[in-house]
C-alpha cells in the first residue's frame, strides 16, 4: 500500500499548533473575565495540547495508506477510529486535485474522489506531491471510464 508524503506530518502538526495557540488565547481571555487561573496552568494545557497534537499527527501519518486494487480504490486511515474504505471505480463520479495555500507552500496537494450516493460521497487523499496527485487523478479517471459498463451493485 502507498503512504502519504512525509511533509503532510508538518501540515498536521502546524494545524494542531494553531489550535493549541487558539486554545491558550481563549483560556487567557476566560481567565481575565471569570477566574484567576495561574499562567502556568494555561501554559501547561497549551503544552499538553501541542504534545498530543504532535503525537496524533505522527500516528495519523503512520496509519494512512491507500492502494489502487483491480476494482476499487482502497484506503486505510484513522487513529482513534480506524476506517477502511473501498471505493468501487464504477461509483466514481469525478476526481479533483486540490492545492490549498498551505499545501502549496509545502509542495503538497490532495486528490478528492467524488462518488455516487449521499453519505460520505467523497474521499480525500491528502499529502501527495502535485505530480503524484495528477497521475492518480488521471489513473482514477481512466479506471472509472473503463468500469462504466459494469454494474454499480
Amino acid at each position: 500500500m502507498e503512504s502519504l508524503h512525509p511533509r503532510i506530518r508538518l501540515l498536521w502538526i502546524v494545524s494542531w499548533a494553531i489550535g493549541a495557540v487558539i486554545l491558550g488565547v481563549a483560556l487567557a481571555a476566560v481567565d481575565q473575565w471569570l477566574t484567576d487561573v495561574p499562567t502556568v496552568a494555561i501554559a501547561g494545557v497549551v503544552a499538553l495540547a501541542l504534545v498530543l497534537g504532535i503525537a496524533y499527527a505522527v500516528r495519523r501519518y503512520q496509519v494512512w495508506r491507500f492502494e489502487l486494487q483491480p476494482d476499487a480504490l482502497y484506503l486505510e486511515r484513522g487513529v482513534i477510529t480506524f476506517v477502511e474504505t473501498a471505493v468501487p471505480f464504477v461509483r466514481v463520479q469525478h476526481v479533483d486535485t486540490q492545492f490549498g495555500p498551505v499545501e502549496r507552500v509545502l509542495g503538497l496537494s490532495s486528490v478528492v474522489v467524488y462518488t455516487a450516493g449521499t453519505r460520505n460521497a467523497d474521499v480525500r487523499i491528502p499529502g501527495l506531491t502535485p505530480a503524484r496527485a495528477r497521475d492518480l487523478q488521471d489513473t482514477l479517471r481512466e479506471l472509472a471510464v473503463e468500469s462504466e459498463a459494469d454494474d454499480a451493485v
